[in-house]
């Protein structure tokens, strides 16, 4: 049986407090491998998402270069319909396989909003990541399996980092060197579209 951790995002841009959650949580709960699964279509953020799908897509990719089991996946991208997790789940759902969603505690506080969310509890264990001081978190009514990984406290958020790239400042450090050279080459967020 194969444990896959699920990791939805995104990731604009990816940054080291994304790889921290799906190393962290792969060690602690002995998983397999985890996905990065880069939101293609993230309905709740229209509007808000700066970098294509695939520009994303390919930062994840280089975030995880040489993480043993850690992988960008495409899996939303290539999907031509807004990103819902139910229907990622649906998709990399197999007779030898046991789902575990990674979330956040402030994705697991905006579970309610989801939709197919019964769906979901039935697809998947939610693994709730907890840095300290965070509020502990539950997933919306009752019947889910849930597991709690602790991770170091990282203030590091993406809206802070296109801020910092919009004006030329540095981002080494905060995001690992393969996406800072990735985000060089494509040019991404120089300017706020």
């Amino acid at each position: 049986m194969e444990r896959l951790g699920v990791f939805g995002g995104t990731f604009d841009p990816v940054h080291v407090g994304h790889v921290v959650v799906a190393a962290e949580t792969r060690a602690q709960l002995g998983l397999d491998r985890v996905l990065l699964v880069v939101a293609g279509d993230p309905w709740q953020k229209r509007g808000k998402v700066v970098a294509s799908a695939r520009d994303r897509l390919a930062l994840a990719d280089a975030a995880v270069e040489g993480i043993e089991g850690v992988e960008a996946s495409g899996i939303e991208v290539e999907r031509d319909a807004p990103s819902v997790t139910a229907d990622t789940l649906e998709a990399l759902a197999g007779p030898d396989r046991e789902l575990l969603l990674v979330l956040g505690a402030d994705a697991v506080a905006n579970m309610g909003t989801w939709r197919r969310l019964e769906e979901t509890r039935e697809l998947a264990t939610v693994v709730v990541v907890e840095r300290a001081g965070d509020v502990h978190a539950e997933p919306p009514g009752p019947g889910w399996r849930v597991e709690r990984v602790a991770i170091p406290r990282l203030d590091i958020a993406s809206t802070d980092l296109r801020e910092r790239l919009r004006a030329g400042r540095p981002v080494d450090g905060l995001v690992p060197p393969a996406v800072v050279r990735t985000i060089h080459r494509r040019g991404l967020y120089t300017e706020e579209r």
